[in-house]
């Protein structure tokens, strides 16, 4: 049987949440990245193992280089060489126009929703490509539907984050193709998480969800579902592409 070791950074809660679980139960060993909710993770963690799971949870501030680094030493340690990364993680900020935006928030936002991204893929490249010993792998990259709709009035920011997100996606896909790693992308949309309160509008998807094709918003599980089609060698020759989960928006 193929020895899964997989990080989900942000994986205490909402898609993350989700996905460590559903990988869980799929026979791969899980690290649960998490910034602060050590009690969130806690529970993952407790799930996973009552079902004769293997896990680990990892404490890591994706937007500080230092603590990806000693995030990706740590799993090396306690589960093994890495095969599957999925970068999760991300912030959001309080509903704003253009013209409420200012440099600190930008920056909060980028160094954790890019350069976390890219950091935590730098990291998980030096362990899975051939060329350095490795036996290939699989990456996605959680974005999100705002890349495509711009989320005008509530999260430009967020959106261009995000857009950011897909572009890595295509062009590291490219650049790691030949090394055995693919490198997938998820969009979520209309999503049943937590993220919507840090937003300031927890109620958000109710809100919006009679203006969308299929009328209701999704569960974290089914996105939880895409993701993991993404790592498996069911998706083995898919490399470089989307998976759209917003409900026909």
């Amino acid at each position: 049987m193929k020895n899964n070791i997989t990080l989900i950074t942000g994986g205490d809660r909402g898609i993350g949440r989700a996905t460590a679980i559903n990988l869980a139960h799929k026979g791969h060993k899980v690290c649960i990245g998490y910034h602060t909710r050590q009690d969130c993770a806690q529970e993952v963690l407790d799930i996973i193992r009552h079902s004769g799971g293997t896990a680990i949870a990892v404490q890591a501030d994706i937007s500080q280089e230092e603590h990806i680094v000693s995030l990706f030493q740590q799993i090396d340690k306690e589960l093994g060489p890495i095969s599957g990364l999925v970068n999760n993680a991300g912030i959001i900020m309080p509903q704003a126009s253009i013209e409420q935006l200012d440099a600190q928030r930008l920056a909060r936002l980028f160094a954790t929703n890019v350069s976390g991204s890219f950091l935590c893929a730098r990291e998980a490249v030096k362990r899975m490509a051939f060329r350095h010993g490795g036996q290939g792998g699989a990456i996605v990259n959680v974005s999100s539907a705002a890349s495509r709709l711009g989320s005008p009035h509530e999260y430009v920011d967020y959106a261009a984050s995000k857009g950011a997100i897909d572009t890595m996606t295509i062009g590291l896909s490219l650049e790691v193709a030949g090394e055995g790693i693919r490198v997938n992308a998820v969009r979520p949309g209309f999503i049943y998480t937590d993220m919507h309160a840090d937003g300031g509008e927890a109620a958000r998807v109710d809100r919006v969800k009679d203006s969308l094709p299929m009328k209701r918003g999704g569960q974290p599980e089914e996105v939880a579902q895409a993701i993991a089609w993404l790592l498996s060698d069911e998706a083995s020759y898919v490399t470089g592409s989307f998976i759209d989960l917003a409900g026909g928006k």
